[in-house]
């Protein structure tokens, strides 16, 4: 059994950090590099991560409490059967490792500046140390011309553990942004040209010499390094702030998107930030409970529930898009925006509205239609006379009816509160009909009464109406339980999406000859895929498999219906 002990890494400053977050809880299991805790600073919030694979042994700091490098985390049973050289080899790997912290660059700046002077004081900064690894550039808070003071943030950065935020070493105006939102960066990439103003020098070589890193060597290697590389690019320096100008990559305060990773105002690690990503959520719209304002991950979920609540209580209100931003396609190519149609855009809200507020499960199956489909060909010619279609559809409907008889918990609602179910004495059966302007759902009323060239008239009637758009709105409501039948276009199985308020809805896919074993041989058989998605508020799993076995039985021996 080997004990690690996690300590607070070099932070960048003598001063205090804060423990805003903790991870995990003792006895968790974790992975190497998995996240620990959540350290920030005045300028960094960084993930410290576990340095090997173990178990969480003990917990030794309390969420808000001030931290000096080399405090105790927590201790973690790595059971470990490495060598004392081993572990003193991670020991000193974690006490050395660079930790993404805000450097000053001015000496670099200088050099630049000092070989690509000319009528206008205009400097170029690079991306100090961010701990060796690549970042990307997720905010830039303040927009071409705007005036910057010393210290005030320039971009922000995020690398796969750390969120750091670039102070202006100088005073002065934005000239031009050397790099944009979305874009890969590393430690000594030039990224921002700014006018100074007359005092600005003093100002970088007073900022200076107060933020020099705690390992001298190693900051004046950085730094010489990225001088070197600054003096290099110095040539190249008008041609790309031209260029930078042109293409505008900073986001005006104005136009800042929605997208959480550009939330100036919101205080979050890059932990939060990836789960709100995820979920789809805007941070500036959570209300934070950590330290400074900071939006922690149990905020997220609480916003979350709150919304799926509420959204609950008003369905006809919920977004077809929910918290998601706005993207421009176009900066990456050409683009056609074409509006939907009325019945795609009432489509999308309903769809949208059940997919979030009903919890879905989808049963598969498959049912033996051989002789089915054998007496459909037959009694189709005898019809075709009377322009009759007798369709697959007309017998799925009329199994559905029967199997709604022997489960009326299938032929039901849902109350608003969710505490009642609403059980149907009629049965309204809706079908999927693919029109030109979109998907709609005609309603076949009372099915269970109608014979099943009754029910293929229907569909054929009702089919030709929603063609030539002259559904009534009375055709489409009152729907008990709904068929979306595929088999005409292809697949395996899909899951459909219930159409609320009822609570389940068969899928049906294209039948293909299969081999089945009759106890004897194998023989051929059409088999049908059958896909139910029902309201798992209402309906469990044994009561759906059920439901589509009693339907596999009625298809594969229809006389059944009859009994």
């Amino acid at each position: 059994m080997l004990m690690l002990e996690v300590k607070v890494p070099d932070m960048g400053s003598d001063d205090a950090v804060d423990l805003v977050e903790i991870l995990v809880k003792a006895g968790d299991q974790v992975e190497a590099e998995d996240s620990l805790v959540v350290l920030e600073s005045a300028k960094a919030s960084v993930e410290v991560p576990a340095p090997a694979a173990g178990t969480i042994q003990s917990i030794n700091v309390k969420t808000g409490q001030s931290l000096q490098e080399g405090d105790l985390l927590l201790i973690l049973d790595t059971k470990d059967e490495g060598s004392s050289e081993q572990r003193n080899d991670q020991s000193n790997n974690d006490e050395n490792a660079s930790t993404p912290v805000v450097q000053d660059t001015s000496e670099a700046s200088e050099s630049t500046s000092e070989q690509d002077s000319n009528s206008k004081n205009v400097r170029h900064f690079t991306i100090p140390d961010i701990g060796g690894e690549q970042a990307d550039v997720i905010e830039l808070p303040i927009a071409v011309g705007d005036r910057v003071e010393v210290e005030q943030t320039l971009a922000v950065l995020e690398s796969a553990k750390a969120t750091v935020e670039i102070p202006a070493a100088v005073s002065g105006t934005i000239e031009a942004f050397l790099v944009k939102v979305g874009q890969s960066v590393n430690e000594g990439n030039q990224f921002v040209s700014i006018l100074v103003d007359t005092n600005g020098s003093t100002d970088s070589k007073s900022s200076a010499k107060t933020e020099k890193p705690k390992s001298e060597e190693p900051a004046n290697e950085s730094t010489s390094q990225t001088a070197g590389r600054a003096s290099t690019n110095t040539q190249n320096a008008q041609q790309t702030q031209s260029e930078a100008k042109q293409n505008s990559p900073a986001v005006p305060s104005s136009q800042k998107s929605t997208d959480v990773n550009f939330s100036a105002s919101v205080h979050a690690g890059p932990a939060v930030r990836r789960l709100a990503n995820e979920l789809g959520v805007a941070l500036d719209q959570v209300t934070p409970s950590g330290p400074r304002d900071r939006v922690l991950k149990d905020d997220i979920h609480r916003f979350v529930k709150s919304e799926l609540q509420s959204q609950s209580k008003q369905p006809s209100v919920v977004s077809t898009t929910g918290q998601l931003p706005s993207v421009d396609f176009s900066q990456w190519g050409e683009i056609d925006n074409q509006p939907l149609s009325k019945i795609q855009a009432l489509s999308a809200g309903n769809l949208h509205r059940a997919w979030v507020t009903i919890p879905h499960v989808t049963q598969f199956d498959e049912a033996d239609i051989t002789e089915l489909e054998a007496f459909r060909k037959q009694i189709s010619a005898e019809y075709k006379a009377k322009n009759i279609k007798i369709t697959l559809l007309a017998f799925l409907i009329k199994a559905v009816c029967v199997a709604l008889s022997e489960f009326p918990r299938f032929n039901s609602s849902l109350s608003a509160d969710g505490k009642t179910l609403v059980l149907k004495k009629y049965q309204h059966i809706g079908f999927a009909a693919d029109t030109p302007f979109g998907l709609v759902v005609p309603v076949i009323r009372d099915a269970d009464q109608k014979s099943v060239v009754e029910i293929a008239q229907e569909l054929g009637e009702l089919s030709s109406k929603a063609r030539d758009k002259k559904l009534s709105p009375r055709d489409m409501q009152g729907g008990c339980f709904s068929v979306s039948s595929l088999g005409g276009i292809g697949g395996t199985a899909f899951t459909p999406i219930v159409n609320w308020p009822e609570v389940a809805i068969l899928g049906v896919s294209r039948s293909s000859l299969q081999p089945v074993w009759n106890n004897q041989s194998f023989e051929p058989r059409l088999m049908l895929p059958l896909s139910l998605s029902y309201d798992h508020r209402v309906i469990d799993g044994a009561d759906a498999a059920r439901f589509t076995r009693y339907l596999a039985i009625l298809l594969t021996d229809s006389r059944r219906m009859l009994l």
